[in-house]
């Protein structure tokens, strides 16, 4: 009986966590670019392990609560739009470059440790949206919880979060050999960049 009720948190973690990591976004598509970009994946594993840590905190922040109250400042959420933007139009324009010409010399589409540490934080941490659904959705649902319960809650979304950010990177990696011409790679940075841009504008239209 009492396993059966231990089930009840995981199962509820594992269906949230991954809900509202599936959809196709910035970070998801950053991920899978690097993976697919980077000639291994020890190379990316800077920006998939600084997404998964930003998720884990984001998760912890949310169920803690602490979140939501720092959201209730209007200044800090315009800063947070404002910065969120502007990197977004930048790490667009960056993966928009690099789908020009993606035969071109490998060194010159990969991103050294410190730019995937940076554009990992960026999108994951500046994104006031996917805070607020982190908030909304994940910190909300822990409430039902306490305890044991809402530790298992809490670590099966963590848990899911770090295997669903390297598993996307590895699919990049796998895409790398079966594209050998890079083609393919192009196109979808091409997709990728526009994604972002959109984002961008979306989050400026929130603004107003």
């Amino acid at each position: 009986m009492e396993g059966s009720i231990r089930m009840g948190p995981f199962f509820h973690g594992l269906l949230l966590a991954l809900g509202l990591i599936l959809p196709l976004g910035v970070q998801n598509v950053f991920i899978f670019n690097q993976g697919a970009i980077q000639p291994t994946l020890k190379k990316a594993l800077p920006a998939t392990i600084t997404a998964a840590i930003c998720d884990t905190v984001l998760i912890l922040l949310a169920i803690l609560g602490v979140s939501l109250i720092v959201m209730q400042y209007d200044w800090l959420r315009l800063t947070l739009i404002i910065f969120g933007v502007i990197f977004l139009l930048y790490m667009g324009f960056q993966i928009w470059s690099a789908k020009a010409n993606p035969q071109s010399d490998a060194q010159t589409m990969q991103m050294s440790t410190k730019k995937q540490i940076v554009f990992a934080l960026s999108v994951s941490l500046l994104n006031p949206h996917a805070i607020l659904d982190t908030i909304g959705v994940i910190g909300s649902s822990s409430l039902v919880y306490s305890g044991m319960d809402k530790v298992i809650f809490t670590g099966t979304c963590i848990v899911v979060s770090w295997c669903w950010f390297h598993g996307l990177c590895f699919a990049g990696r796998l895409l790398k050999k079966v594209d050998a011409s890079g083609k393919f790679l192009g196109i979808l940075n091409e997709i990728s960049a526009i994604i972002i841009w959109i984002t961008a504008l979306y989050m400026v239209k929130s603004i107003f």
